[in-house]
């Protein structure tokens, strides 16, 4: 038998509550020191590093200690970018399956008479 404590999953308050020292310490120790980008290179001490939500939470996922994952600081702007651009995507498609459209912005139009009518950038 291990005299190991199970400690219950840390659960956020809200979705940016920020994620306690402790928890942060099961993180990296769960992960064995690893950044979890891809490129599995050991965070050395001194290092910065963060807690990544796997799933983000504007795609849905929740500030919860099982979803959290470290990564280094210089790789934590390019997943943000990646969840930003599939949340767009996300929409994007939702919005056209239930049939919200943007509205077509009309920059030219033809006269009866043939002559092209171009509009102006005033307003």
């Amino acid at each position: 038998m291990s005299n190991v404590r199970h400690l219950p999953e840390w659960i956020g308050s809200s979705p940016d509550a920020a994620v306690r020292p402790r928890v942060r310490l099961r993180v990296f120790d769960r992960y064995r020191g690893r950044c979890q980008c891809g490129c599995n290179r050991l965070i050395r001490p001194g290092e910065a590093w963060d807690c990544e939500d796997t799933i983000a939470i504007i795609n849905g996922g929740e500030r919860r200690e099982g979803n959290l994952k470290p990564w280094l600081a210089e790789h934590h702007p390019k997943k943000t970018k990646q969840d930003v651009a599939e949340k767009s995507r996300v929409y994007r498609k939702r919005a056209r399956h239930v049939g919200i459209k943007k509205p077509r912005t009309i920059t030219a139009w033809r006269k009866f008479d043939g002559t092209i009518v171009r509009a102006s950038r005033e307003r």
